[in-house]
């Protein structure tokens, strides 16, 4: 088994941990807050995987260069503003719609990775990305009354242009940081990971920090309110992150984000099994096209 694919459950998993604690979170404080959350309690973990890597197991951090610097900035601004959108959809009294349309993100990676680097995938991965990214719709949309009409309307629905914007900024997020990474040229995939998170969510931190020093102190209070919660949360979002950056060194971003759908599997596992929560045809069959999505991209892809 190639070494991203365990890489990349491991981080789709600790990832569903993250989304869970924002939606939370989401409850107590604002969708700035929420947001930021993400990055100042993850940065104090992602300067400590970087330590270990350097003192502990003697890699040399490599030194940036301009290339590097450009795209850091590129998705640590992806990021934020895919992050944000995404947490105000929970402000929505349906939000699923938004939600599914968020998970277009590895269509628009591939794209994107085309677009900028003229990475190419294979036949097999488009196929698995179109299977998977259908499963998660059709799982999003699960619940709600299903007529041509809704769906058509659904499509221009403010929710769904806010999803797939989500979508599009975290597909752009991910071909930055595959380029930021390489750009460091080693000194081994560990450390350009490392490397690269630790800059990326300093600037983050500092970016969202002084943004709500100037326009909304309270903020800060509801969030020291939450510090568990909020510990929390840097923890697996940053650890989730080191994950991702690590398997898309290793692989081509689209490729990562195709199997990362497997999120929405452990999503239901937890509702089946922990809440005691009943799923629809619908969802079963989203269920069964990701899982035949992975499959297609692991044997063929």
């Amino acid at each position: 088994m190639e070494l991203w694919i365990p890489i990349t459950v491991a981080a789709a998993f600790l990832q569903n941990l993250r989304s869970a604690a924002q939606k939370h979170l989401k409850a107590v404080m604002g969708t700035t807050g929420a947001t930021f959350v993400r990055f100042g309690f993850g940065l104090p973990f992602a300067l400590l995987f970087l330590l270990v890597l350097s003192r502990l197991a003697g890699y040399q951090i490599p030194s940036p260069n301009g290339t590097f610097l450009f795209w850091v900035a590129v998705g640590a601004f992806g990021q934020i503003g895919a992050t944000f959108l995404l947490i105000h959809l929970f402000s929505y009294r349906n939000f699923a719609v938004g939600t599914a349309y968020s998970r277009t993100e590895p269509a628009q990676t591939a794209l994107f990775a085309l677009l900028f680097f003229g990475e190419r995938v294979t036949g097999g991965t488009l196929l698995a990305i179109a299977v998977s990214v259908f499963g998660v719709m059709l799982i999003s949309v699960a619940h709600m009354h299903m007529s041509w009409r809704n769906l058509v309307a659904s499509i221009f629905a403010r929710n769904a242009l806010i999803g797939l914007a989500s979508g599009t900024l975290f597909g752009i997020a991910a071909v930055a940081y595959r380029a930021a990474s390489l750009a460091l040229g080693g000194p081994n995939f560990m450390m350009q990971a490392a490397v690269t998170l630790a800059w990326t969510i300093t600037l983050q931190t500092l970016v969202m920090g002084g943004w709500m020093l100037w326009k909304d102190r309270a903020e800060i209070g509801r969030i020291g309110k939450a510090w568990k919660v909020s510990l929390f949360t840097g923890f697996v979002g940053a650890t989730a992150s080191f994950g991702w950056f690590m398997a898309m060194t290793l692989q081509q971003a689209a490729v990562v984000k195709a199997l990362a759908q497997i999120e929405m599997l452990f999503t239901f596992t937890a509702s089946v099994f922990f809440f005691k929560e009943k799923i629809n045809r619908l969802e079963t069959a989203g269920c069964l096209l990701i899982v035949a999505g992975i499959l297609i991209l692991v044997l063929l892809g």
